[in-house]
């Protein structure tokens, strides 16, 4: 889904022959359940804000689904038409006008929010206007091709995307006006950062304040040192099955604290249900023999990477940056993950399974489609040409076991390359946000890439466009600071393109990716796997590709 607080713990050594790689439960609601009941939810830690258009976790992103709406939203299917777009608060889908720069929404009708407001256009307006008066951490990635934003990011707190999100209450039409036409704007406006709150909601970061959404569930309290509890939405009605479904339990808790040892047994007894950390190493072989049945393994679209700082030393040089690539064991790594059950190498930026995707490995020994080996000669004759042997770097890494223990092999590999390399691990409650941040100087850290929508464009313009870089803010997901002026113009045209011949476009991106990483501003290491947990008495677990587990669809007996 999205890079952000991510679930990690070291699984290394560990059999999993008992556990499956399970097929998804297809279709929006498998099977009819009954609804009542309390389900009950585990963390490590809660994950912040939960302002969804802050938030941008995946551990509340998965939440906010059934939480929030947007105009559109991903359709609520255990199958790959999960990444497909659907209406949602709108009545239909619109078609693009003005050659791909003009998109009409009309608003259903009757729709309420968890307060018992009528949701009306100005909310609509109101909303998209408030994600950039408060900074949101896409505004300028993702909806800065909206007209009028040019202006909003520069001066936020006036911010009125005049002529750009245009409303008729009578008609209870909103009309989106765009600078240039994007084939992904509906993919864009469907994640949770684009969720249509009341216009009343603060202009700042809500905290453990809830903001009302018009979803099946309302938030009715929140700790983050202890609990999350969702409770039915008295004014939701369901408008759209595959937009949002009615949930089936009647309270969701999340509860905060536990360690994973503690919250696999619970999950085992079914004291609890689901589990949002994977189990820990020391569990997996039980797991898969005695409870196998309780658990399932889905790949991913995601990648976790080492972003390096391209505007400070010693990284501010390609030969460096290459040199890392090529000297990485990335098998080894996977072995840290929890071995190839649970991850598989890569290094490149899309991942596999993903639009536009072709096998690309030019840093391995013996280059090919895909990784094999490192080639520490070549690494080290990178190094020595650039003169760099000596300085001093420091990697960041979440204090997770997994995060943690990367960054010790990722201090090794440094060191055998001629650096002074330390480690300083961050809470995973800030360490994203940190990284991001210009003004704290970070050279290089393990971080985590989970797709927002289905397209190229996520993970290659949103993470290292220049447009994505702002120097000393939280919210600048361009972590490395790359910014290529070529690759820039090579993205716009493969967004161009893909509007008016979408095999074209496919192939403009593959070269996008080459590009990207040859470049080498990160250091990809290896796509994930997702292990998922849950209690004996949970029934009807929909996995979907987009949202991962749809919580609202399980019910417990």
């Amino acid at each position: 889904m999205r890079s952000r607080n991510v679930f990690g713990a070291m699984m290394a050594g560990v059999g999993l022959a008992g556990l499956m790689l399970m097929a998804p439960v297809t279709g929006a609601v498998a099977q009819e359940g009954k609804a009542g009941g309390t389900l009950k939810l585990l963390a490590n830690a809660a994950a912040g804000t939960i302002d969804p258009h802050i938030n941008y976790t995946l551990q509340y992103f998965q939440i906010n689904y059934v939480l929030y709406d947007g105009l559109v939203t991903f359709r609520k299917t255990g199958d790959k038409t999960g990444f497909e777009v659907v209406a949602d608060l709108a009545e239909s889908l619109p078609k693009p006008e003005d050659g791909g720069k003009k998109y009409v929404f009309k608003l259903r009708k009757g729709i309420k929010f968890a307060d018992g407001s009528d949701l009306t256009t100005a909310d609509v307006v109101a909303s998209f206007q408030r994600m950039f008066k408060i900074s949101g951490p896409t505004t300028g990635t993702l909806y800065n091709g909206i007209v009028g934003a040019d202006t909003c990011l520069k001066t936020p707190a006036t911010c009125t995307l005049e002529g750009g999100v245009v409303a008729d209450e009578a008609a209870s039409t909103v009309t989106f006006n765009l600078v240039a036409p994007d084939p992904d704007f509906l993919q864009k406006i469907s994640i949770p950062h684009a969720a249509i709150l009341p216009a009343e909601a603060p202009l700042k970061d809500s905290g453990t304040a809830p903001i009302p959404g018009t979803g099946p569930y309302m938030i009715a309290s929140y700790d983050p040192n202890s609990l999350l509890k969702m409770v039915r939405n008295p004014h939701f009605k369901e408008w759209s099955k595959e937009a949002q479904p009615a949930g089936y339990p009647d309270e969701i808790d999340y509860g905060f604290g536990l360690t994973d040892e503690a919250a696999v047994t619970a999950v085992e007894n079914g004291q609890a249900d689901w589990m949002f950390d994977p189990p820990p190493a020391d569990r997996l072989a039980e797991l898969g023999t005695k409870y196998a049945k309780q658990v399932s393994v889905h790949p991913l679209t995601a990648m976790w990477y080492a972003p390096m700082n391209t505007n400070l030393a010693p990284f501010n040089d390609i030969r460096v940056r290459q040199a890392v690539n090529y000297a990485i064991d990335r098998a080894a790594i996977v072995k840290l993950f929890g071995g190839s059950n649970l991850a598989q190498p890569s290094c490149q930026i899309l991942p596999p399974d993903f639009p536009s995707y072709a096998p690309y490995c030019p840093f391995t020994a013996n280059p090919a489609e895909k990784w094999s080996a490192p080639d520490l000669e070549k690494a080290k004759a990178l190094v020595a040409a650039s003169g760099t042997a000596g300085q001093e770097v420091t990697i960041i890494t979440e204090d997770t076991e997994v995060s943690k223990s990367i960054g010790v092999y990722m201090q090794d590999v440094l060191n055998g390359l001629g650096y002074k390399t330390s480690i300083k691990p961050i809470s995973q409650n800030i360490q994203f946000t940190y990284i991001q941040n210009t003004n704290n100087k970070v050279q290089i850290s393990i971080s985590q890439w989970f797709q927002d929508y289905p397209a190229p464009s996520d993970f290659l313009q949103v993470l290292f466009s220049c447009a994505s870089f702002t120097p000393g803010s939280d919210a600048s997901v361009n972590i490395s600071g790359f910014c290529d002026k070529s690759i820039d113009k090579k993205m716009g045209e493969a967004q161009t393109a893909t509007i008016a011949d979408p095999a074209k476009g496919a192939q403009l991106w593959t070269a996008v990716d080459k590009a990207v990483t040859d470049a080498a501003p990160v250091a990809v290491l290896f796509t994930p796997k997702r292990v998922d947990l849950i209690s004996p008495r949970l029934k009807n677990f929909v996995f979907s590709p987009q949202f991962y587990w749809i919580m609202s669809q399980s019910w417990v007996e």
